[in-house]
C-alpha cells in the first residue's frame, strides 16, 4: 500500500478500534460501522480523502487484514485489536500445542513478573509461527519473542479464539506458560 493509504489505514483503525467519537460516529456492540458513517466522516475532518473505492482497497490489500466488511460491504468492523468493549463475534477455538508473542526487550521484565496482560487493549494477541511474532516484536524495537504453552493453558481452562485475520487472543498468560524462544 501508498503511504498515503497507509496513512488512511491508521486512521481507519484510530476509529474502528479506540475512538469513533472522533469522526462523531459509533459502532454497534459488535463492533460494526456503517461504511458510509466511515466515509463520510473521515471526509469531514479534512485530514483524509476517502471513497469507496479507496476503503475497498485498503480493506482487501491490508497486510494484517485488520479489516472486515459484513455480506453487502455496507458495514466495516476491525477484526480485533480494539481498547473499547465490544463483542467482534469471536469463536472459541482450540490453539495449537505452541502459540507466540513478540514484543519488544524493553518489555521483557514486566512480562517475566507478570505475564502477558492485555493492558489497553481487550485481548493479549498472539501469532501462530515465531516469524509473523517477530514482526510484531521489531515494531517495539529489539525484539523478544515468547512461546505460548497454549495446549496447556486450554487444558487448564483458558479461552482461546482465532481473529478473522488469524490472530489468536486470550485473556491473559500466566508466568507459567510463557518460555522465551531462543531461535
Amino acid at each position: 500500500m501508498s503511504s498515503e493509504l497507509t496513512e488512511i489505514s491508521r486512521f481507519i483503525s484510530l476509529i474502528l478500534r479506540h475512538k469513533p467519537e472522533v469522526i462523531g460516529a459509533s459502532l454497534d456492540k459488535h463492533g460494526w460501522m456503517n461504511a458510509d458513517t466511515l466515509i463520510d466522516g473521515i471526509n469531514r475532518t479534512g485530514q483524509h480523502h476517502l471513497d469507496r473505492d479507496i476503503l475497498e482497497k485498503i480493506v482487501r490489500e491490508d497486510e494484517k487484514q485488520r479489516y472486515s466488511f459484513n455480506e453487502d460491504h455496507t458495514k466495516i468492523r476491525a477484526n480485533q485489536g480494539h481498547s473499547i468493549p465490544v463483542d467482534v463475534e469471536l469463536k472459541e477455538c482450540e490453539p495449537p500445542e505452541i502459540l507466540y508473542h513478540g514484543t519488544g526487550e524493553k518489555y521483557r521484565k514486566s512480562i517475566d513478573e507478570q505475564g502477558l496482560i492485555p493492558k489497553s487493549r481487550l485481548y493479549v494477541h498472539l501469532s501462530k509461527d515465531a516469524e509473523t511474532a517477530r514482526k510484531v516484536g521489531s515494531r517495539h524495537g529489539k525484539p523478544v519473542i515468547y512461546q505460548v504453552l497454549a495446549g496447556q493453558m486450554q487444558k487448564d481452562g483458558y479461552q482461546f479464539f482465532l481473529s478473522e485475520n488469524g490472530v489468536w487472543l486470550t485473556k491473559k498468560v500466566p508466568v507459567g506458560y510463557l518460555c522465551l524462544d531462543t531461535h
